[in-house]
């Protein structure tokens, strides 16, 4: 039989999680799977209780990424996100979130039912859902592909320097739309559009929908609303040689790259999807209304 590898993410800089981490490594041992951890993650924790933490394997040295059956993750979106890029390989593991701070629209689970999780982790008696993900490239002025990465929430050109806006024409499958004086545009999917996207005016897109949405960041244009593209449009947004600035490609605020005057940035959808692990599907709009708080007193159900 397969030794059954879980990575478990979690962080050093809280004592909660650290206990939280202790406790499912022991879980998944008592039940005969293997726990797995980062470099980094084990070095932190191991700097906390290097008594428990030095017995773990880790990723890459001890185990392959596409070796791992699952990822538990410790923590609310940001380590989420850490974690999907974490297991992105060939066959990426699909990622369970155990919500250890405020509520985040990944978490799955709160930390009071994490013993549960564990065991049902180890029943597989859970469902997997897959989210569209970005495909990046950035090319340089002569069109060669100088850097490559992925999304999940979103990808955002920005100005670099605080003072001065950046010059950008969009470009949507291969035809100009417009050019833009601008702070920077954000290209997102579903799943970011409760992040960036919605801090930036940009519309909340259902996770079952699948498109693409391009958001101009303080624009200075009359054509500066919105958009939401299929899910098969190419996005490209170039650095007009005559801007003044230096722009900054972000990837879920976690892998950045400098774009100089007359770089382009080509998203379009990844062919690997980031997979989600859901022990309780719930209603999206549950979940708008509870992180929001939204005001629904009054409502009294659909009629018959």
């Amino acid at each position: 039989m397969n030794e059954r590898n879980i990575l478990v993410v979690a962080h050093a800089g809280r004592d909660d999680t650290v206990a939280a981490a202790r406790r499912v490594i022991e879980l998944l041992r008592s039940a005969g799977a293997r726990p797995v951890l980062s470099v980094d993650d084990r070095a932190e924790l191991c700097a906390v209780d290097g008594d428990f933490f030095s017995s773990v394997d880790t990723l890459i040295d001890d185990v392959a990424v596409d070796d791992l059956e699952l990822a538990i993750v410790l923590g609310g979106d940001g380590t989420i996100l850490r974690a999907a890029e974490l297991v992105r390989g060939t066959h990426s593991a699909p990622v369970l979130g155990i919500n250890m701070g405020h509520v985040g629209f990944l978490a799955e689970i709160e930390r009071d039912a994490m013993d549960e999780a564990v065991e049902r982790v180890i029943a597989r008696d859970y469902v997997v859902e897959e989210r569209l993900a970005l495909a990046v490239r950035v090319k340089d002025a002569a069109g060669k592909v100088v850097y490559e990465t992925w999304a999940l929430n979103e990808a955002t050109v920005e100005k670099a320097s605080r003072e001065r806006m950046i010059e950008v024409v969009v470009e949507i499958d291969g035809r100009p739309l417009s050019s833009y004086g601008c702070d920077g545009m954000v290209i997102s999917t579903p799943t970011g559009s409760t992040a960036y996207n919605f801090s930036a005016g940009g519309p909340v897109i259902w996770p079952t929908v699948e498109a693409i949405a391009v958001i101009p960041l303080s624009a200075h244009a009359l054509f500066a609303r919105p958009l939401v593209l299929g899910p098969e449009t190419s996005v490209a947004i170039e650095m007009l040689e005559r801007t003044t600035g230096t722009g900054i490609l972000w990837c879920d605020g976690r892998r950045s790259h400098e774009l100089p005057p007359g770089a382009r940035v080509v998203v379009r959808r990844s062919s690997r999807p980031v997979r989600l692990a859901r022990l309780h599907p719930t209603e999206f709009t549950d979940r708008l209304v509870r992180k929001f708080q939204l005001p629904v007193a009054g409502w009294r159900g659909a009629s018959a």
